[in-house]
């Protein structure tokens, strides 16, 4: 059995609806389908999920609503005259569903705007339930609660609740495709909650890993997963294989593939990730799997993210007090701020964290109760900084990696902030200012994997 999740840009317009059955079609084991709501056609285009925002806003609002639903109402009915369904009757009970969660939820704004923005997900899972149907396949419509996907009552930030695992493995004994809604699920008190960012890829790695799947299928609109962002490199290398723990390092640090959170269900059943393209199937995408041989390529990839920040500490003897790092970071948990990394020496310490977490006048109290409560010689915050994160399970067994790295950022004369290794040597940090962050990266990629080609090639 194979679980196919299709996202946004995959089911944007008739076009992609109709490649979505061929896919479904073309293999009998791809039994449970898991979508997303129509993304962009074009860049300028304005994502289902967007425009849905809006109206949750509008409501909260007490702003005027009705342009914003027949925006939405168009859109679908767009998708499913093309298809030659029948789109009065289906957009019809879309402008119904809207309308009852724009009054039902009306004075409970969190739940309001997830159960509005689900929409997206749920009526494009019955469009497609319904033009599989029409096609000749037998298809159903599975809603997220039928299905048993129960989570907690955390709106934006819905966790899948363990029993959810057993529910879900009796979607095994029906007959047929199975449509599934991505993004959403119910909570036990009966809510609509919505998941974190890239909420359809980790409905289909729960279901997936739910009915024990053999594969989970991710389609998306490039023919697999790159080494490195090719808005930064041009025609940069295809990853054939990648494994979970890199591929997890890689979404944390800015990979747009893959929500770092939408891995768990599959890594923790051993279910091998095979991300596709809509467009072009026959591609061989690229595999994510537990093992990989690393003696050819040590490393994975190379992400790199901006807006960050340094809280950079300076104290004579910090290394001989006890609890300084506790009572730092304590400051920073009362305060509601999370941090990235806490690279250190013994009369030094640093912090990097997102540097938006530090408005509404944070910075300032959080720099002087530093001051004040530990008595430090010197702080002070840099901002506009950029992390580069070089990721490869290889790394551990292969000398002279970090070398390599600082060689090519000095003969491409970038400074480098920072560097740090974690101690499980899967990935290495850079920081570097983020107007040379481009041509850290593109430095980056020549050394491992320009480099590294010539050197095989020999």
């Amino acid at each position: 059995m194979k679980v196919a999740k299709f996202g946004g840009s995959s089911v944007a317009s008739a076009t992609q609806f109709r490649k979505v059955a061929d896919i479904v079609s073309s293999d009998v084991e791809r039994r449970i389908i898991v979508v997303s709501a129509p993304g962009k056609r074009f860049k300028e285009d304005i994502k289902i999920t967007d425009i849905l925002i809006q109206l949750a806003q509008a409501v909260m609002e007490g702003t005027a609503c009705d342009e914003i639903v027949q925006a939405v109402v168009k859109r679908y009915a767009e998708i499913a005259k093309e298809l030659e369904l029948p789109a009065d009757e289906f957009t019809a009970e879309l402008e119904k569903d809207l309308r009852w969660k724009m009054n039902e939820y009306r004075h409970d704004p969190c739940h309001l705007m997830d159960a509005i923005k689900a929409s997206g997900e749920d009526h494009n899972a019955r469009l497609m339930a319904l033009y599989l149907q029409e096609i000749g396949l037998e298809a159903s419509y599975v809603n997220p609660r039928e299905a048993g996907i129960i989570v907690t009552d955390e709106p934006g930030n819905a966790q899948i609740l363990p029993e959810s695992y057993e529910k879900l493995y009796h979607l095994r004994k029906r007959r047929g495709v199975l449509v599934i809604p991505g993004f959403f699920g119910y909570s036990l008190e009966g809510n609509i909650v919505t998941f974190p960012r890239g909420g359809s890829d980790i409905t289909g790695s729960i279901v997936a890993a739910g009915v024990k799947a053999d594969v989970y299928e991710n389609f998306t609109d490039v023919d697999s997963i790159y080494c490195v962002n090719p808005s930064i490199v041009e025609n940069p290398r295809q990853l054939k294989e990648i494994t979970y723990r890199e591929m997890r390092e890689l979404s944390y640090s800015g990979f747009s593939v893959f929500h770092d959170e939408a891995l768990e269900p599959v890594y923790k059943a051993g279910i091998p990730v095979c991300v596709k393209n809509t467009n072009n199937p026959a591609a061989p995408g690229t595999w994510i799997v537990a093992k990989r041989n690393h003696h050819d390529e040590p490393i994975a990839g190379i992400a790199s993210d901006t807006g960050f920040c340094s809280i950079n500490i300076s104290k004579y003897l910090m290394n001989r007090e006890i609890g300084f790092g506790r009572r730092l970071l304590q400051i920073l948990e009362d305060e509601g701020i999370s941090y990235e990394h806490t690279p250190s020496g013994i009369d030094n310490m640093s912090v990097i964290l997102r540097e938006n977490q530090l408005e509404g006048g944070k910075e300032q109290r959080i720099l002087d109760r530093i001051q004040t409560e530990l008595e430090v010689d010197e702080v002070h915050i840099e901002h506009g900084l950029a992390l580069i994160m070089v990721v490869g399970e290889g790394m551990e067994r292969t000398v002279g990696m970090a070398a390599k790295a600082t060689a090519a950022l000095a003969k491409a004369n970038i400074n480098l902030e920072m560097i740090n290794q974690g101690s499980s040597e899967v990935s290495m940090m850079f920081g570097v200012k983020e107007e040379v962050v481009a041509d850290a990266v593109r430095a980056l990629y020549e050394v491992y994997f320009q480099e590294a080609s010539v050197g095989n090639e020999v």
